[in-house]
């Protein structure tokens, strides 16, 4: 059996499609990696709300599965739209890594940094923290941000750690930011292997149940903050506890809240970014 499996072309993209590849090999299985050119890797330069913010880097993909041109695709779980598109499935979410934000080029938060981020959600945080910061907007890879950085003469730039694990840049990281100080987004740390509704067999022995459940509650929970709030908000399970974020982007007020039930802690997250 052959296994097309899309990945979205960059670097970190490719190798996290080998990871999931790797997961899935068995006997009689083959696999096809397919690079995909998706809305977020065409348009490099518009801060990710003007290109449609989450999802941006998963239509393509999931147009791919849709019309049957790929089997899985392998997408950050980060990346994803809070719901599930109509006919296809989360099948896997393997083991989760490092869901923290991490601190390049600095191993501490100064004031009156220029700090370089294009997340909405790591301005606010970052503002709260210090307002003296100047945050600065930056796309592209993690290569090429990490190039800007000094390009530009930055202090600094915010990128997931999980991402400069993967691709061993981890010396790059001179803080790996708590989530007390900076809570991460949905799913951040996380792959989703993606398939048709009822082909969720292909990859179910990628999943891993733990990383399941954390990243669910967390996609429930903006699933219900919905499109009433918008405010950068934030979503993170840490085994124990729900904690969800809502904030001013430019950090003036920032509220966090914790909950059992991930509906209703996105129903007040919504209520206070309105």
């Amino acid at each position: 059996m052959l296994l097309r499996v899309g990945s979205r072309g960059s670097r970190l993209a490719l190798t996290q499609a080998e990871r999931a590849a790797d997961a899935l090999r068995r006997p009689g299985v083959e696999i096809a990696l397919v690079p995909i050119t998706t809305a977020g890797d065409r348009d490099r330069t518009r801060p990710f709300g003007e290109i449609g913010s989450r999802g941006v880097f998963v239509k393509e993909l999931e147009e791919a599965l849709l019309e049957g041109r790929i089997d899985v695709a392998v997408h950050s779980a980060k990346d994803m739209t809070s719901t599930d598109v109509a006919g296809l499935a989360v099948g896997a979410y393997p083991s989760r890594e490092d869901p923290r934000d991490a601190l390049c080029g600095a191993s501490e938060i100064r004031p009156g940094m220029r700090i370089g981020t294009a997340s909405a959600r790591r301005k606010a945080q970052l503002l709260a923290l210090d307002p003296t910061l100047s945050i600065e907007p930056l796309r592209g890879n993690i290569d090429t941000r990490l190039r800007k950085r000094g390009e530009r003469g930055l202090d600094a730039v915010v990128l997931a750690a999980c991402g400069l694990d993967r691709l061993g840049l981890g010396g790059e990281i001179g803080r790996r930011l708590d989530p007390e100080e900076m809570l991460p987004e949905a799913g951040q740390g996380a792959l989703a292997l993606q398939v048709r509704a009822g082909e969720e067999h292909l990859v179910a022995a990628a999943d891993d149940p733990e990383t399941r459940r954390r990243v669910e509650a967390e996609r429930r929970c903006l699933a219900a903050v919905g499109g009433g709030c918008l405010a950068p908000v934030a979503a993170h399970h840490d085994g124990m506890v729900l904690t969800g974020l809502v904030a001013a982007e430019d950090g003036s007020w920032l509220e966090r809240r914790t909950g059992d039930d991930p509906a209703t802690l996105g129903r007040e997250l919504a209520a206070l970014g309105r």
